[in-house]
């Protein structure tokens, strides 16, 4: 059953967004639900070179400039995080705010957003525990780590007007 743990992401899964050991953490998937113009939603699939935490509310993101994904978020302000770690599924809802893109010098450049954990919900039940959520293997790591190295550390360079209240 979901439950709200706060306006924060839990600690239980905060270093998953850390930016840290991006090749350890391969095959990590984080669903990010957005909603279409038309009301449906739409499932995009982020791995941890796409998200960096700041802060204990704090996420910014890396999408791909003309995704469904980026649209939508950029024209409601709105998605939801999911994942499971541990046995526990997790969902982020978060307030966004679209910012100047990320220019990656040789992967080009990337749709930059702010986001704000709005409700944290853990879900889990105690007759049953989850034993995965989505998982991949990279075809070539050797080109995609690099790509995600550099993703997180233009999120980590990236300066806003914002500013995030911590609670």
């Amino acid at each position: 059953m979901a439950r709200s743990v706060g306006n924060q992401i839990p600690e239980e899964i905060r270093a998953l967004f850390s930016g840290e050991g991006l090749a350890t953490r391969e095959g990590l998937t984080f669903l990010f639900l957005t909603t279409t113009a038309d009301g449906w939603p739409h499932l995009a699939m982020l791995s941890v070179g796409e998200l960096l935490a700041v802060g204990s509310r704090g996420l910014r993101a890396a999408l791909w400039p003309t995704s469904t994904a980026t649209a939508n978020l950029t024209r409601t302000g709105q998605a939801t995080i999911a994942l499971v770690h541990d046995g526990i599924g997790y969902s982020l809802r978060c307030s966004a705010r679209r910012g100047p893109d990320l220019d990656l010098e040789r992967e080009g450049q990337l749709a930059f957003f702010e986001l704000q954990v709005e409700d944290a919900l853990e879900d889990a039940v105690g007759y049953a525990t989850l034993t995965s959520g989505l998982t991949y293997r990279l075809n070539e790591p050797g080109k995609v780590l690099p790509r995600w190295q550099a993703t997180v550390a233009a999120l980590r360079a990236k300066t806003s007007g914002r500013v995030i209240k911590e609670n």
